[in-house]
């Protein structure tokens, strides 16, 4: 969320900022709305003072013998102006927390200015396309000739969109899930297993509510939502706390499913596993100082870069413009592999960087060396999504008699298995 003084003193750069996000947000309407609250509470303040005044004044006429009803009389005016005004302040300021929950974070200064993702910019890219000597298959007609994905079963159990992974499949998913975890936990970072369902509170704080809403699944019984990503529970870990400086950074690594209903994105991907409405994921997460945090974005993309430069996938990274930016992100880079059968990059990874937007809904704090109480910077990092890290490598590595070579990292969690051959 939006500091109301920074909106007050950056009205245009946060209002061109929702323009870009393409965000409905009437920022003139906030501004009057938080000058009715600023009126209320200076009238509140002066009727309180001129009551402590008064009852200085009344003590003294009672100690003085005199009379003092007509003042205690008046003072009982004041009183209940001042429960009215209280009333209409908590209205006020639930009506501001409430628009102010709907506008976005505003874009760092280096982000370029687009619209779509064809004004995304390419900051780099590892690796070269293979060059197969003979036709490619799509990963989802690999997986089903070798055994590795029953999509028929799962379509039947659950519906479209889902996917049983089997025997060589289910073991591939779990040797990148291992692999990843152990990866990041020698980079520094702290393993943990959180929570798959949380509270309306952690999916507000991350940003995914309010305007989300309808992209998530909900247990309506208990106003639980499914996880659209690790990053939510992970980030909630220290909702309300106060760091001290000297323990910032703080880096935490997770494997988690995520769930996601994607409203509105039928139609599009359809076959395999591009778009799936749950997946796998290793989720990284930080939390550091305002001053530290587009360091540590780099630093976050190396991590993530590394796991692709591991399993040997060629990819690039995209920096995004604002018109792709994620509601809550200040910059954003999206790393996308190289599906070969399919001739086209699919992303595989969002790094973001928060700064004190998610901190500040998460009341996310740490005191300085200075004895100054200020918001933490957040950022996560997929590392990686595994649905489409699965279809890039199922792609690149398999050979002409149907097979498919196991990257070498991923060997030891296969019991140094080289190949997968059909079950």
């Amino acid at each position: 969320m939006l500091d109301i003084k920074f909106i007050r003193e950056n009205s245009q750069v946060v209002e061109k900022a929702a323009q870009d996000k393409g965000a409905a947000v009437d920022i003139a309407a906030i501004l009057a709305l938080d000058e009715e609250r600023r009126s209320i509470l200076s009238e509140s303040g002066q009727l309180r003072h001129q009551r402590n005044e008064a009852s200085e004044r009344i003590s003294q006429l009672k100690k003085d013998g005199k009379d003092a009803a007509q003042l205690i009389s008046e003072m009982r005016s004041v009183a209940d102006r001042i429960k009215e005004l209280e009333e209409v302040l908590r209205k006020k300021e639930a009506k501001l927390e409430e628009v102010l929950s709907f506008v976005p974070n505003v874009p760092a200064g280096d982000v370029p200015e687009g619209k779509t993702a064809d004004e995304n910019v390419e900051v780099r890219a590892w690796g070269e396309k293979i060059v197969p000597g003979f036709p490619l298959l799509p990963h989802h007609e690999l997986a089903e000739k070798l055994g590795l994905i029953n999509f028929k079963a799962a379509g039947r159990m659950s519906g479209s969109f889902f996917v049983l992974y089997t025997g060589w499949g289910a073991r591939l998913e779990r040797a990148l899930i291992n692999f990843m975890l152990d990866r990041h936990r020698k980079e520094g970072y702290q393993e943990v297993s959180p929570p798959f369902l949380v509270n309306r509170r952690s999916m507000y704080n991350t940003g995914q509510l309010p305007k989300l809403e309808k992209d998530m699944y909900r247990v309506e019984s208990e106003d639980l939502f499914l996880i659209p990503t690790a990053e939510v529970p992970v980030t909630n870990i220290h909702q309300d706390e106060l760091f001290r400086e000297t323990d910032l950074p703080v880096y935490y690594t997770a494997y988690t499913p995520c769930f996601r209903l994607e409203a509105g994105a039928y139609g599009k991907d359809t076959k395999g596993l591009l778009r799936v409405h749950q997946f796998d994921k290793v989720e990284m997460v930080k939390f550091c100082r305002a001053e530290d945090s587009y360091a540590e974005l780099e630093k976050l993309l190396a991590d993530a870069e590394g796991v692709l430069q591991a399993l040997g996938l060629h990819y690039r990274v995209m920096l995004l413009c604002t018109g792709e930016l994620s509601f809550s992100g200040a910059k954003c880079y999206d790393i996308e592999a190289w599906a070969p059968a399919q001739n086209r990059y699919l992303e595989v990874s969002s790094c973001s960087n928060f700064e004190d937007f998610q901190a500040r809904r998460g009341n996310i704090r740490y005191r300085d060396k200075k004895g100054e109480v200020r918001f933490a910077h957040t950022l996560n990092g997929s590392g990686v999504a595994l649905a489409r890290t699965v279809a890039c490598i199922l792609e690149t590595y398999q050979q002409k008699d149907g097979t498919i070579v196991v990257p070498e990292v991923l060997r030891p969690y296969l019991d140094n298995t080289a190949v997968i051959t059909a079950k």
